[in-house]
């Protein structure tokens, strides 16, 4: 196999000792690292759940998770074979195709992107159009590419002027009536609610019409061809992860996010666990009768002929390239949601 030593992870090992938990991996165990998206959080509670809880290690994994964040190269981590599967973004995989890159979709967890765009409550924004009438949107330039480039193609009044940098503080944005700004349903509003007590008008831009999938569990081409299995392991085991951190016990999991990332609250953990359950961002469409993590064929290519309507891919592109879902949409973990 690839390297996938059996040596136990340092920072997993770490974690449970912190816990006071076990922290036993069974004897042959495969060692796979994953890394994140951004720093430790309840957006990846999930996988933290699969560790904690001995999911992982179950189905023959030591699992290493390696955040991301603000300076992480988690992406080239992998095509440099560093990461066996990263937690990747459905346009970045279809843009990848046109550079001729490796990578591979093999699941969605995220069945909703928890992109949103935020304004004043106070300002008569009452629908995701009338954000066309703002002056500025706060966004990062990944944004201005992405979600903005559909909401100019699908929006009238939306326009380049209205773009200005978001560097992760929304303090322009309080300081600037007549903006909004960008955020995750899981992170800004809560933090804006916080500092101002009062909860910004929120427009989930998956409800809006922009329906890619996210949290793509993403991985090179060479490891399914070579080991399936290892694959089909690490999905199933992550679906069952995400049941369990959001149907059961939790308190591990979390306790691992606030080890991983000192500066996550219990406060910001718990409000972005009910977000995403009250918007349906895991456990929603396909997953509620297929499993979460489902990824079906229909739904990538959606989002393929959205982005050429945006002109952000060509018409050629092959969306089939950059995704398999033999390893999604199986019923696995369905057991383990209650019943209501």
């Amino acid at each position: 196999m690839r390297a996938f030593s059996t040596v136990r992870s340092l920072a997993t090992s770490s974690f449970f000792a912190l816990l006071g938990l076990s922290a036993k991996v069974a004897e042959g165990a495969d060692t796979v690292r994953f890394g994140t998206d951004w720093l430790a959080e309840a957006d990846h509670g999930g996988f933290y759940q699969a560790v904690a809880d001995g999911t992982y290690a179950r189905y023959g994994l030591n699992v290493e998770i390696v955040q991301g964040g603000p300076a992480a190269m988690n992406r080239n981590l992998l095509l440099a074979g560093k990461l066996d599967f990263y937690l990747g973004t459905q346009q970045e995989q279809l843009v990848g195709i046109e550079q001729g890159i490796p990578l591979v979709d093999v699941a969605a967890f995220y069945q909703k992107n928890a992109q949103v765009i935020l304004a004043h409550p106070d300002r008569g924004i009452e629908t995701f159009a009338d954000l066309a009438r703002l002056e500025t949107i706060y966004m990062t330039q990944g944004g201005f590419g992405a979600y903005f480039a559909w909401m100019k193609a699908n929006f009238p009044g939306f326009r380049d002027e209205q773009y200005r940098p978001y560097n992760f503080s929304s303090a322009p944005f309080l300081a600037n009536r007549n903006a909004a700004q960008q955020g995750l349903i899981t992170s800004e509003p809560y933090e804006i609610e916080r500092q101002t007590g009062l909860e910004p008008r929120i427009f989930l831009l998956a409800d809006s019409g922009y329906r890619p999938y996210a949290a793509m569990i993403t991985t090179q081409k060479s490891l399914i061809d070579t080991h399936p299995d290892l694959v089909q392991r690490f999905v199933d085991a992550s679906i069952e992860g995400w049941y369990a951190y959001l149907y059961g016990d939790n308190t591990a999991a979390n306790a691992l996010i606030r080890a991983a990332n000192p500066e996550m609250s219990d406060g910001q953990i718990a409000y972005a666990i009910d977000k995403i359950k009250q918007y349906g961002i895991v456990d929603s469409g396909d997953a509620l009768e297929k499993g979460i993590g489902c990824m079906t064929a229909e739904r990538y290519r959606q989002l393929a002929d959205e982005l050429v309507k945006a002109k952000l891919i060509r018409p050629d592109t092959d969306p089939a390239k950059a995704f398999d879902t033999r390893f999604s949409c199986k019923g696995v973990g369905l057991d383990r949601k209650p019943e209501h």
